[in-house]
């Protein structure tokens, strides 16, 4: 296992419990604790994790509140999606981010690639992308600010958006079935969710494989308009067709 992947482990580590010891991870490791050490400093410099004496827990902007609960629900998958995800972006592409705990995953993962515009609604995301020290122009979206989901909302995020073109709108979503695509249960987030789409040349949605077939209040674009769908797991039955017969491409991450 190289530091590199070690300390990817370290951080799930880290989002599935909250905290971890260096101890414990030295065990689970077999590595030294002053390793381990070494990781948690490159990881806390990259904003993935806030030290403490003897472990590690979720970065202060992450740490409390339902977002940090998002942040740890199914962190493995999540992790791989935004991995599959930012296999798709290009260097010097536009790219707009929503707000979720699966697009958080994605801006780290963007880190590595190069002059990259980012236009987000979400405080986090903007918070990722600034501190990976990659030379992304990050343009946080201003509007009534709501702080449990690190996010603003609202007419003034709409129009702000309409005065960008972007080549890509990656997106998170409620719930996604044949009938009504894409939905999310807040309106107010759908609303941003079609204001993005409506701008971007190309639209990827991340969704775990636990919203196929569900259903959510709030329609937020069909099928047809969907260009990616990045889950960690392949639809099947008639979602898998329909994804087929709208021309979406389908990726299932590693």
């Amino acid at each position: 296992m190289t530091p590199g992947e070690r300390r990817e482990q370290i951080v799930s580590i880290v989002r599935q419990r909250g905290r971890a010891a260096v101890d414990d991870l030295a065990a689970a490791f077999k590595v030294s604790p002053e390793t381990i050490r070494r990781d948690l400093t490159v990881l806390a410099r990259l904003g993935k994790v806030q030290k403490f004496h003897g472990g590690a827990t979720l970065p202060l902007a992450t740490g409390e509140g339902p977002f940090r609960a998002r942040m740890s629900e199914n962190a493995a998958q999540k992790a791989r999606i935004a991995r599959k995800a930012a296999s798709l972006i290009s260097p010097g592409e536009t790219v707009f981010i929503d707000t979720g705990s699966t697009t958080v995953y994605f801006a780290e993962e963007l880190a590595g690639i190069s002059g990259l515009t980012v236009v987000t609604n979400s405080a986090e995301v903007a918070r990722v992308m600034d501190s990976a020290g990659n030379g992304a122009r990050v343009y946080l979206l201003g509007g009534e600010y709501n702080r449990s989901n690190r996010q603003t909302l609202g007419p003034m995020v709409i129009e702000q958006i309409r005065q960008f073109r972007a080549h890509h709108a990656v997106l998170t979503l409620g719930a996604l079935d044949v009938r009504s695509g894409v939905m999310d249960f807040n309106n107010a987030e759908a609303q941003i969710a079609r204001a993005m789409i409506g701008q971007a040349e190309q639209v990827t949605i991340l969704c775990v494989s636990a919203k196929f077939g569900r259903i959510a209040s709030f329609e937020v674009c069909p099928l047809s308009r969907v260009d990616a769908l990045v889950s960690d797991a392949t639809p099947q039955g008639g979602l898998k067709a329909a994804l087929r017969e709208a021309g979406a491409e389908i990726h299932v991450a590693d």
